[in-house]
């Protein structure tokens, strides 16, 4: 890491930005029950657990490579895996998440129900 530059101190905050952005996607998925999938008319659970388990993986293990071997962000950067990963979590963000919301269980209960039902 001594002879890393700003820019690449920039391209690492890139990767650790996308890494973060997978991982939120996969802890979201993860409180959304089953059978939302399928109701939104979306990929079933397990496929897209599957699919951010290894975004979050691939974008974990670009994240801390400059730190732990000491190559260069932007090498990283711009290899296939990590711009997939990133792309995975972002279609399930973008698409899936505002799709299954209505479904998921928030543990909060509905804000705008009354004690007797909706208002």
């Amino acid at each position: 890491m001594a002879g890393f530059n700003v820019l690449d101190y920039f391209f690492w905050l890139l990767l650790i930005i996308a890494f973060v952005m997978e991982a939120w996607a996969l802890v979201d998925s993860l409180s959304v029950p089953e059978s939302a999938f399928s109701a939104a008319g979306k990929w079933r659970k397990k496929m897209w657990m599957i699919v951010l388990v290894v975004a979050v993986v691939l974008g974990g293990a670009h994240a801390i490579a400059p730190a732990a071997l000491g190559i260069r962000p932007i090498g990283l950067l711009i290899g296939i895996l990590p711009v997939a990963a990133f792309i995975a979590a972002a279609i399930y963000l973008a698409d899936v998440r505002p799709a299954v919301a209505p479904y998921k269980k928030n543990g909060r209960g509905d804000r705008r129900s009354g004690p007797y039902g909706p208002w």
